[in-house]
């Protein structure tokens, strides 16, 4: 059934007119670069639902949906992701050719992005692989994205954001007001608009360095940020420490005894198989 979309009148967190402004004060040095098109809604089941609606509808890549809250926001692996008024939810559309074996890497790349452009705004984040957004070890964000595959490539894919700005969160999480409130310096994050258009910047960068040229540096970036480097692990009845991520996004462990050039054997595992924690 088609979406029948009626205007709303946006309500005072986020103001669709500011955000276009904050997205073009940071465009001034990216030549050749030009506003999404965004859409705003005070409340919507899911952006990413709502962006795959619209892009069976004819909206075209780049497309950005955003709301002031979520229904049925949803996270990985089938989680509801709380998404109360206040916090920053959006979704974007993207057409990219990028190989079904390196799918985990479009929610990879797009935490590095974020978490890069974030902690320009001294915001340190860190990340909690394979897709969280860490501040202060608390939850910030996470990211979900879905694909559309053909053959054996993506050809066209949603990724979604969940950002807490000043919305209630649970004990693990912690919103950007509370951190700044916390904070010896003044904010370098002045309004949920401005938070938007740098997560946006951070999700554009992110794509940037899905290319072969870039994903390494990317990758390299990653694992500087994980949460989880050093950490000891036992899988099954292995005992290792986690030594980073694969190309495919996969958590890589080096199994113990390690010796002076390092571990003797490596196993991988693949998103979703462990929990890891946030600590």
């Amino acid at each position: 059934m088609p979406l029948c979309f009626i205007p709303i009148p946006l309500n005072n967190l986020l103001n669709l007119s500011r955000l276009e402004s904050a997205l073009q004060t940071l465009m001034e040095t990216r030549r050749g670069t030009s506003l999404p098109n965004i859409l705003y809604f005070d409340s919507l089941i899911s952006t990413n639902q709502t962006a795959w609606e619209l892009l069976e509808q004819g909206e075209p890549s780049g497309t950005v949906v955003i709301a002031g809250r979520q229904t049925a926001g949803r996270g990985q692996w089938g989680r509801q992701w709380q998404s109360s008024q206040g916090g920053l939810f959006l979704s974007k559309i993207v057409d990219i050719n990028l190989p079904v074996t390196q799918q985990a890497q479009l929610s990879i790349s797009s935490a590095w992005g974020i978490a890069t452009i974030l902690r320009d705004r001294s915001c340190p984040l860190q990340l909690k692989w394979p897709n969280d957004l860490i501040l202060n070890q608390r939850k910030l964000g996470g990211i979900l994205t879905e694909t559309k595959i053909s053959g054996q490539f993506i050809t066209q894919a949603v990724i979604g954001v969940g950002l807490n700005w000043e919305n209630p969160v649970p004990e693990i999480g912690i919103n950007l007001q509370t951190f700044f409130a916390n904070s010896a310096t003044p904010p370098a994050i002045q309004s949920l608009e401005f938070l938007a258009a740098l997560v946006l910047q951070g999700l554009d960068l992110g794509i940037q360095h899905l290319s072969d040229a870039k994903v390494k540096k990317m990758l390299t970036g990653y694992n500087q940020l994980l949460t989880c480097m050093g950490k000891p692990i036992q899988i099954g009845d292995q005992i290792g420490e986690i030594i980073g991520i694969s190309e495919q996004g996969n958590l890589r462990v080096g199994l113990y005894p390690k010796t002076e050039i390092g571990f003797s054997q490596e196993i991988d595992q693949q998103p979703g198989t462990i929990n890891i924690g946030y600590s």
